[in-house]
């Protein structure tokens, strides 16, 4: 890809960790890493605008290549002007590949050398992907960053069906590369697989970085493995993926996982936890997560979270926030989502500077201790 299009920056490495501070050059503009990116499954950030976005700070956000090519369809979308114009929002956008919902949403898939045949998960439609198609609809999308073709295996799988699954994945990867179309204008990263096993995730890891990615992606994490296992995965996969490219965890959001994904030189990451778990009455603050819904919060007239500077935080109160989740009102699911996200956004503004001042693990500790975590802990933040 034309270097002038998109490019990773290394800028500062933390002395006291090696935590990387950096910047994405993209065609849609400068972001910052690390990064936490919101997902906009459906070309849309659920209950938040485009303009809501950039206040609360967003850079990247992903939309779904599955998702989009079943409705509304990548040719509606490209007809639209790309994906950037369909939804109106301006900034960088990242196209996953489809292919950890092929595997999570249809139960009676089968894999092939040329692909997977599946099911449409909403009307039971006989649907092929493969690595071909799957860069075909990014391409139609128009999304900054694409993402290769991958089998995302189940968590536990033996080291043979593993092996098989990354020997295919690399496969897959080689012929999506061949068909991308637009390597001038869209990123196309690689994926590393592996599962729990060091020689495979090294394997991967090697191997992929020789089919010369813009950047190198650690996936079948965060599906079903504890915490201590999903480090290790980073651990065995990042030490090869190259220093002038940008790394990315996909589907990690705990504040925890975040700040040890970063302390292991991690760039980029996703996840709808946020959003998720806002939709619930669930909100992050600086007195960590509290439910919203609790009767405690009835006559509660203090802002959500008085560390934060979200439009939540700054107008509302948790009585107020309380009541619209009681009364099942919209405008509760839209004020939890906003705060939830900027927490995360912020968060990560508080990492970066914690970096460049070369103090991230001083920053980590203490956020740490603060919420009584641990590196291994299940529960998260």
């Amino acid at each position: 890809m034309n270097k002038e299009k998109f490019w990773y920056e290394l800028i500062h490495e933390c002395k006291q960790t090696g935590a990387r501070y950096g910047v994405l050059h993209t065609p849609h503009g400068d972001v910052e890493t690390p990064i936490f990116m919101p997902v906009g499954t459906l070309a849309t950030v659920k209950f938040l605008s485009p303009d809501e976005l950039k206040t609360i700070g967003s850079g990247v956000i992903l939309s779904n290549t599955y998702h989009l090519w079943i409705r509304p369809g990548a040719d509606v979308i490209e007809a639209a002007g790309g994906l950037h114009h369909f939804m109106n929002y301006d900034g960088p956008i990242l196209t996953d590949s489809g292919g950890f919902q092929v595997f999570s949403l249809s139960k009676n898939r089968k894999i092939y050398e040329e692909g997977v045949h599946f099911r449409n998960h909403l009307n039971g439609d006989a649907l092929f992907l493969s690595p071909e198609k799957s860069i075909e609809v990014q391409n139609q999308l128009g999304a900054d960053i694409i993402m290769s073709f991958d089998e995302c295996p189940p968590y536990p799988a033996s080291h043979e069906y593993m092996k098989d699954s990354i020997e295919r994945t690399l496969r897959w990867a080689k012929r999506g590369k061949e068909a991308h179309a637009n390597a001038d204008k869209q990123a196309l990263f690689g994926i590393v697989q592996g599962g729990e096993f060091e020689d495979l995730r090294a394997y991967s890891a090697q191997e992929t970085v020789k089919l010369d990615f813009s950047g190198y992606s650690i996936g079948g994490t965060s599906v079903g493995e504890s915490k201590e296992v999903m480090y290790k995965m980073i651990d065995y996969s990042i030490k090869y993926l190259p220093s002038d490219k940008p790394r990315y965890l996909m589907g990690v959001g705990s504040t925890d996982a975040l700040l040890e994904g970063v302390l292991r030189g991690v760039d980029m990451f996703d996840c709808v936890l946020p959003t998720r778990i806002a939709r619930h009455g669930t909100l992050m603050t600086s007195e960590g997560r509290i439910n919203i819904s609790n009767q405690k919060y009835e006559r509660d007239y203090a802002p959500l979270d008085k560390e934060c500077d979200c439009i939540t935080c700054k107008n509302y109160s948790r009585a107020y926030l309380r009541h619209l989740f009681k009364c099942n009102e919209g405008l509760g699911l839209r004020l939890a989502s906003i705060h939830n996200l900027r927490f995360l956004i912020r968060l990560m503004e508080d990492v970066r500077k914690a970096i460049r001042e070369d103090r991230f693990l001083d920053f980590k500790n203490n956020f740490f201790k603060k919420y009584s975590l641990n590196s291994t802990d299940s529960r998260g933040f």
